[in-house]
């Protein structure tokens, strides 16, 4: 009896493992063996595999250093769940790398995970607001290809996709409020044409970054050293000191209306910002630009400008102009 139990051990220990895990499974044909170490290993496999996941591995692992040769039905079991468990182990490690801030790990975790499965949302979404994380920590080293990633993302979502878990957000539009809120940023200083669009977006969503004060200063920012800056280069290069003509006229109505647009998210992002003292600085620095802008689109005076910051949220941010 204990020659026939050592003989078809293996059979049926593959058979309950197959079992636990559908996307493995395969036609049992007995295997007869009277190798007790082979038994023995995959033994601690079986008896692993359900409450100890890391000990299975380290046994599916022993058992294919010691029996790869044998090119049979076990060896592809155990390969196959072993890189199961890898996929699964390399998801798992993502959030922990980037709960340390360690970000070379986490993209080289993710790049392998997305090597896999290319449309893995929850990567994406994960990889896409870390390079934010990042580089507000003063590493931008991966904002290329956050970038990418939040796109990724944001495109999967608007097409209808969903990840098994919304967390660390609180849901869609609050997932698209963020990545957006990340793809403005990364991409502020190189294109900040490219940012406007993305910040103002992120701002049309019921979410935290709606009533942010960064928000609204990153999208005066990206209005300033994007669309005014190129026309204003333009208008002096063409129009200044001559008399004016129709073309000048309506190329400074142009910029006035950006200068609004402009003016509008000073005050959004004063009045946002409330009395933190967190933002006391930031706060004087943005009213003394929003003051400049404010006297030169009101003849020199500031006249219903604390009114102006009061009100600023109480109409809708207004949209990127068409000039």
């Amino acid at each position: 009896m204990k020659v026939l139990v050592s003989r078809f051990a293996l059979a049926a220990l593959v058979a309950l493992a197959a079992g636990s895990i559908g996307a493995l499974q395969f036609t049992v044909v007995a295997q007869e063996t009277d190798d007790p170490a082979k038994i023995q290993i995959y033994q601690r496999f079986r008896d692993n595999y359900d409450r100890n996941p890391d000990a299975a591995y380290q046994a599916a692992r022993d058992y294919l250093q010691k029996y790869q040769k044998d090119k049979d039905q076990y060896v592809d079991y155990l390969t196959k769940w072993v890189a199961a468990y890898e996929r699964d182990d390399r998801k798992r490690q993502l959030g922990g790398f980037i709960n340390q801030k360690n970000w070379n790990e986490a993209y080289k975790a993710g790049a392998k995970i997305l090597a896999d499965e290319p449309d893995y949302l929850r990567a994406q979404i994960d990889l896409g607001y870390a390079g934010y994380l990042a580089a507000s920590n003063k590493d931008e080293s991966h904002n290329a290809e956050a970038v990418g990633y939040a796109r990724k993302a944001i495109q999967a979502i608007e097409g209808g996709k969903a990840p098994t878990e919304w967390a660390p957000f609180k849901g869609k539009d609050d997932t698209l409020a963020y990545l957006n809120y990340a793809v403005g940023f990364m991409t502020l200083k190189t294109s900040p044409e490219t940012a406007l669009d993305s910040l103002i977006k992120a701002a049309q969503y019921d979410s935290d970054i709606r009533k942010t004060a960064s928000t609204y200063y990153f999208i005066a920012v990206a209005y300033e050293s994007g669309p005014y800056k190129t026309m204003s280069t333009a208008y002096q290069n063409t129009y200044a000191n001559k008399p004016e003509t129709p073309e000048s006229k309506a190329a400074l109505e142009k910029l006035n209306v950006l200068m609004d647009r402009i003016i509008d998210a000073y005050a959004r992002a004063i009045n946002t910002a409330g009395s933190d003292p967190k933002t006391e600085q930031s706060r004087k620095d943005w009213l003394a630009q929003l003051t400049n802008y404010y006297k030169f689109r009101n003849n020199g005076a500031d006249t219903g400008l604390t009114q102006f910051i009061a009100n600023a949220m109480q109409k809708p941010l207004p949209p990127r102009p068409a000039l």
